[in-house]
Formats: structure tokens, sequence, C-alpha cells
């Protein structure tokens, strides 16, 4: 027979329990263990502190754990700048203390111990600031990783910042914006620049050495040495030649100065435009693949076009003829023109933008002459009105006297053949005996433009009344002395930047001129010219052509034409 179960309790000879008993020693088993876990969560809740304060030392300290990761690196399609856009230009009192946000180019960085940086960065043409980015004690919003990185971005790499607006302690003399600097909080690189720049920034940004204009697909070394220059250093850094220039487009399109030339460029636009629209001229386009060489002679360019021959146009001229054919009072129109002349001179390019006009003469084609100086003199005052910052600076690398402009009434007005007496009798000696039939050579307009200075007080002049072989076949001989011309120059600084005159309006006269001129009247693209006057009564008209980037040239005096072009065109360059 089995043996009955033996209690616990009883074979280990305790008493068993009273009624009562275990309930009580259950609510003080509880109380102990409530007791001994909030014992353990302090534990745990310090342990906790111990640990992030140790990392946060560890990361501010240079170990591997970096806790501002989130806010530099790449910028990707997912990163977010909730700050508010600012523009350095526009950059006030009102910013300080502030959060902003801004986009620009690294023009220089530099580490300043181990865990501050300072950067300069750069919008457009010289607006530039100081940012300076600094390691928190506790690693965020700034690591000292983050300021390590920052300060080695390469120069002109593209950034995004978020930043602080604060008063520095002394203006920064290297910035175009002395009086503010932005404390970094978030950087990210959208575009990185290289290694090392084939034409830095302060070179960039220095008068040009050289204007040989080798050929450019000949490779330029990098300009080594000069990584880590401010702008405002620009003078220790050595200057580049015009091929090395051109050849990096990028950097020679960010040099300030260069992006003042071309501001001082449109602006000429702009006023030519507003000076004839408030004279009753209406707008219109010429194409530039024409059938027959506009200008007569060798010059042109030309190229197949299907079974048939093209050629680029020498100038606008026949249209604007149309359009006074067509109905027009007064019209203009600005684009390219050609001329295939090989020469190599800081004068000429290939390929340049003409401000043309023509208008309908009622009594005297001076009417059209007086209606060219009041739009050049409008330019002129234009440009000392709006341009003022860009031609200071300008200046500061090209420096040039102010441009001399006539009192009011007391316009230059000269002939050719009083042209020609003045070089004669107040010239050089190698101009004593210049003809008054013959055109006027370079050397020639020049002294005669340092005359006029000295006489006149005046860069800007007209000469008027040009020799019949030194025009055009559609220029008018002058009715009552017809070896010379209806026609006239217009002279900056002793350079010619215009050439117009009053054109043939009458079929037969203009026949007869293009026989003169030794062009057949009935070849291509001639006679469908010549059949314009044959198809409707015309009336009298004359204009004139503007180079747009001889008048930008030699109104702020610079060496070269090639630097008012955005992509200048030569016998020698064709890129970019």
């Amino acid at each position: 027979m089995s043996e009955p179960p033996v209690d616990p309790a009883q074979a280990s000879g305790a008493a068993p329990p009273a009624e009562g008993e275990g309930a009580a020693q259950s609510k003080k088993g509880a109380k102990k263990a409530e007791a001994k876990a909030k014992k353990e969560a302090e534990k745990a809740r310090k342990a906790a502190e111990r640990e992030a304060a140790a990392a946060a030392q560890k990361a501010a300290a240079g170990g591997n754990e970096d806790l501002a990761t989130d806010n530099y690196g790449a910028f990707t399609h997912t990163t977010r700048v909730a700050a508010d856009k600012v523009q350095l230009k526009r950059l006030g009192d009102d910013h300080i203390g502030k959060t902003v946000k801004l986009r620009a180019w690294v023009q220089n960085a530099r580490m300043q111990g181990a865990k501050m940086a300072f950067l300069e960065l750069r919008e457009e043409r010289n607006w530039s600031i100081q940012c300076v980015i600094v390691a928190t004690a506790e690693g965020k919003p700034v690591s000292k990783q983050m300021a390590k990185w920052v300060g080695a971005l390469r120069l002109e790499s593209y950034v995004l910042v978020e930043a602080t607006v604060q008063k520095p302690l002394e203006p920064v003399k290297s910035c175009r914006v002395s009086n503010y600097e932005l404390h970094l909080t978030k950087c990210y690189l959208i575009a990185s620049g290289p290694e090392v720049l084939p034409l830095g920034l302060n070179a960039a940004n220095r008068a040009i050495a050289s204007f040989e204009d080798e050929d450019s697909s000949q490779p330029q070394a990098p300009a080594e040495g000069v990584e880590n220059l401010s702008i405002a250093d620009s003078a220790a850094a050595p200057s580049a030649s015009l091929a090395t220039h051109l050849n990096n487009p990028a950097m020679h399109k960010r040099a300030p100065v260069q992006q003042a030339i071309a501001d001082v460029r449109m602006t000429v636009r702009k006023l030519f435009s507003e000076y004839l629209d408030s004279k009753d001229f209406v707008q219109f386009e010429a194409p530039c693949l024409i059938a027959a060489a506009s200008e007569g002679g060798a010059n042109v360019f030309s190229l197949p076009y299907f079974e048939k021959q093209a050629f680029l146009a020498q100038s606008p001229q026949f249209y604007k003829q149309f359009e006074i054919a067509g109905g027009r009072k007064r019209v203009y129109c600005i684009g390219p023109v050609f001329r295939a002349e090989n020469s190599n001179t800081p004068r000429h390019m290939t390929e340049f933008t003409g401000l043309d006009l023509e208008m309908e003469i009622e009594d005297h084609y001076h009417e059209v002459r007086d209606m060219i100086e009041g739009v050049m003199i409008h330019i002129f005052r234009g440009l000392e009105e709006r341009c003022k910052e860009e031609i200071e600076l300008i200046r500061s690398i090209y420096p040039s006297d102010d441009f001399l402009l006539p009192e009011p009434g007391k316009e230059v007005r000269l002939t050719f053949a009083e042209g020609q007496k003045l070089l004669r009798e107040e010239g050089p000696e190698e101009f004593r005996n210049v003809s008054d039939d013959e055109d006027m050579s370079t050397p020639q307009e020049k002294a005669l433009g340092a005359l006029v200075r000295k006489k006149f007080g005046t860069d800007f002049y007209v000469l008027d009344k040009f020799p019949e072989g030194a025009r055009p076949f559609y220029t008018i001989e002058d009715p009552e002395n017809p070896k010379v011309t209806n026609a006239y120059d217009f002279f900056m600084r002793g350079q010619e930047i215009l050439s117009g005159g009053q054109r043939i309006h009458i079929p037969e006269l203009l026949e007869a001129r293009l026989r003169k001129k030794g062009i057949d009247p009935t070849s291509s693209g001639i006679r469908e010219y010549v059949d314009v006057f044959r198809s409707a009564g015309v009336p009298p008209h004359g204009g004139g052509g503007i180079g747009l980037d001889r008048v930008v040239a030699w109104y702020l005096n610079l060496p070269s034409v090639h630097l008012t072009s955005y992509y200048p065109r030569t016998p020698k360059r064709l890129s970019p």
C-alpha cells in the first residue's frame, strides 16, 4: 500500500501557519519588491545620465561619437533648413540675433585651434561675409568634428548654411559685409570645388597680365600657392593671362570685377532702349543669316546653306532700311554682327553686339546725327547715375580717369577735314601731312582724341563729312561736294564706336553708286536689296551702328574690348 503524501511544512518540522498570517506576509513582500524596483530604477537613471555625459564629453573631445551629424555634410534631396532666407546686400541691424539661411560660395576657410573655424562666404559679385563656427561643450548643435569639416571645405564650393546674425567684435576688413558675421549652426555641401583651382578668385579679380589669346585647346597649369588667400589679399596673388581667364569661364565670371563690367554692359543696352523708346522708336529683330554680304568686301563669313551659300550678317543695315521702307518712321535693333577680319588686336572681335537705329529724315541728315548724339549722352549720364558702385569697383582693378562729357549746348562736332587740319597743325609730327581724302588710321584717331580732350575738355565727339572713298555703297554723297558724304563717326577717348550717315533711297542713284564701288547691282542679294526701293517710294532716312562692346570698353578705359564680351570671338578663339 502506498504512503499518503507528506506536507512539506510538516516534513521540515514547521508548525502550520495560523489563520490570516499568509496574507500579511504577502503585503510585506510586495512593499519590499516595490522599494527594490524604485531603487533599481534610480540606479539605472543615474547610470544613463553618467553614460550620456561621458558620450557628450567624448564627442567634444574628438571621440568617435558625433552628436551633430544631422547638422552638416552632403546636401541631399531631403535636406531642409527652415530659417528665413537672407541676401547679404540686404543684411541689417534688424537681423541681429535672428536665425537665417544662406546659399553661397566658399571664398576662404581656415581652422582656428581644434574647435573653431572661420569661413568667408560670397554671393554675387563681392558680397561676402565672415562666418564663425565653434564646437559646443555638449557637442550639439556643433561638434568638434563638424567644426573641423567646415574648416576643411574647398574653395569655391557651394554650400547652404543656417546661422545666427551677430555683430563682430570689430569690422571684418576682408569682407564687404564688415559689420555683421554669421555664427553657423548648420552647413551642407551642395557642390564641392576642386582640390586645386585652375584659376583662383583672387587671381581672376586682378588686372589681366597678358592679352595674348593663345589657342584655347592648350592646357593651362593650375594656379598653385594661392588657395588660402582672401579676395581682399588679391594684390598678393599672381595675375593670369587672358587665355587662362577665358579657358576657365566659371572662375573668370565669378570675379567681382568681371560681373561689374557685365552689369555696366547690360545698363548700356537698357539706356539705349529707354531713350529710343521715349523718342517713338520701334524695336525689331534682324536675321543673322543672309544671302549676300551687307557691307560688301571680303570680310564676311560664308557657310553652306542646303544647296546654296549663306553669309553671317556684317550688320543689320539692309533690314533697318527695309523697316523704313515698310512704313516705320523710326526703328532700332540689338543683336550680334559678324566680321571675318583677321585682326588680332585689343580693338577687334569677329562677333560683337550691335546697337543699331534708323529713322526717317524730314529736312536734314543732322536730325539723325543729333538723335544718336542724344542717345549716347543719355547713356553716359545714365552710367554715372546707375553704376557708381560698379564703376568704382572696376577702376580699383583697371584705373582710369573719369569720362569727360561736353557741357549741354557745347557738343563737339568737327568735319573730317577740320579734324585732319587740327592734326596737321597741333598734332604729333608724323601727322603733319595727313590727307582730307583718306580715312583715318587708328593712331590718327587716338592722337585727335587727345587733342580734342585737351582743347575742348571732352572724351566724346563727332566727326562729320567723311571722304566718299571711306564709306560703303549705300551712303549718299554730299550733293554740294561729291568728294565727301553725309556720313559721320562717333568717338570715345579717341577711338571710333559708331559709323553712320544718310542712306541712298533712290534706286537709280543706288545702282550708280554700286557700280562706282565695283559691285554688280544685279548680283544675288544686292539685286533684292535694290528692288525694295523700286517696289515702293521710300523716304529719305539715315542711322548708325554702335558697337556695344567698344562703348563699354572705352567708357571704362579697359585695355581690351575682349573684357566686355561675355564670350569673345577672335580669329584664334571659338570657345567656350
